[in-house]
């Protein structure tokens, strides 16, 4: 793990607040968890057009490589932890390369995004413009850089318990858009997986 999250490292962002001198940190080979939602809450475009979803980010994998390490896409929004490459800090431009290719992709079928959110009277963020994303995804995304082992499992057990806490399933392996299936295959049980053991955390995540 970079040594700079040993050090109790914690960044958050906060969705919907005018923040006009953010500054997103770039720690390099870092594990980050994001929640990253639509504009239109409550719409299920995410799951319906999960196929597109997954292109895009594969197509982003492809140019600008991370490591996925939980990951779980809901209706309106997703969750997901990533892990960066040695000397590689920039997530900002994968987020908005995975964002405008989904909304590509959906133009191209003809799907209309709902009116634009964000500035007074009605603007928009004109770097949202060029990037694809006016209409379709929120203009921010929440951030939290992993900072030990224990934060590591508690974020990727966040992803596979939220279909639980949304009412959508009874059991995590039951919702078919996470990837609690891939640490199934791997031998992770559900209740192992999900840190029902002594001390709270999967043994293999620690």
């Amino acid at each position: 793990m970079n040594p700079a999250l040993r050090n109790g490292l914690l960044t958050l962002s906060c969705d919907g607040l005018r923040m006009p001198n953010y500054i997103r940190p770039r720690i390099a080979g870092a594990s980050v968890f994001f929640t990253v939602a639509l504009a239109a809450r409550g719409d299920d475009l995410l799951i319906r057009e999960v196929a597109r979803l997954r292109d895009a980010v594969r197509q982003t994998r492809a140019e600008r490589p991370f490591r996925i390490d939980a990951w779980v896409v809901l209706p309106d929004h997703m969750h997901c932890v990533w892990t960066l490459p040695e000397g590689d800090a920039d997530y900002p431009v994968r987020w908005g390369a995975i964002k405008a290719r989904f909304s590509m992709s959906m133009r191209k079928q003809g799907f209309t995004p709902p009116p634009p959110i964000g500035r007074a009277n009605g603007g928009v963020n004109p770097s949202l413009r060029r990037k694809g994303e006016v209409g379709l995804w929120q203009p921010r995304y929440w951030e939290h850089h992993i900072r030990g082992c224990e934060d590591f499992a508690a974020h990727v057990r966040h992803c596979w318990l939220n279909p639980v806490r949304h009412g959508f399933v009874d059991r995590p392996e039951d919702w078919p858009y996470s990837s609690v299936h891939h640490d199934c295959r791997a031998g992770f049980t559900p209740p192992l997986a999900l840190g029902q053991v002594s001390g709270g955390v999967n043994p293999a995540l620690r």
